[in-house]
């Protein structure tokens, strides 16, 4: 029971992430996107949105037997975006309260929490 209610917290805070991406929080979220991103950095921020989003309805949906699959796509995610936390707190960029170099720098640490909950909460038994 535990599991369920670490992974379909997962995907919602995902999903609500992703819808933030798209409306309320664009801006903020482009402080994250490291400047060598080929991308536009707004174009970065939608793509993410969506994938966060599909992300966490999977996580919420996907059936028992496939959940693991889920879990390390889900993983893989946030080990891929860590980059862009890193340039956050490398070129000193202000956003979601993260307005000094402590802050940032602690964030650093928050992600592989993420990853390890993405992995467990979908892990089979």
């Amino acid at each position: 029971m535990i599991k369920k209610i670490a992974r379909i917290s997962l995907g919602g805070a995902l999903i609500f992430a992703g819808v933030s991406h798209l409306t309320f929080a664009r801006k903020p979220f482009q402080a994250q996107v490291p400047d060598d991103v080929p991308l536009n950095k707004d174009d970065t921020v939608l793509l993410s949105g969506v994938a966060e989003i599909t992300l966490g309805g999977a996580l919420v949906l996907t059936p028992e037997k496939h959940q693991d699959v889920v879990g390390k796509l889900a993983a893989a995610f946030f080990v891929a975006v860590f980059p862009g936390n890193i340039s956050q707190y490398r070129h000193r960029r202000s956003a979601f309260g993260l307005d000094t170099d402590r802050k940032r720098f602690l964030r650093l640490f928050f992600q592989p929490v993420l990853v390890w909950w993405a992995l467990k909460s979908t892990e089979r038994v």
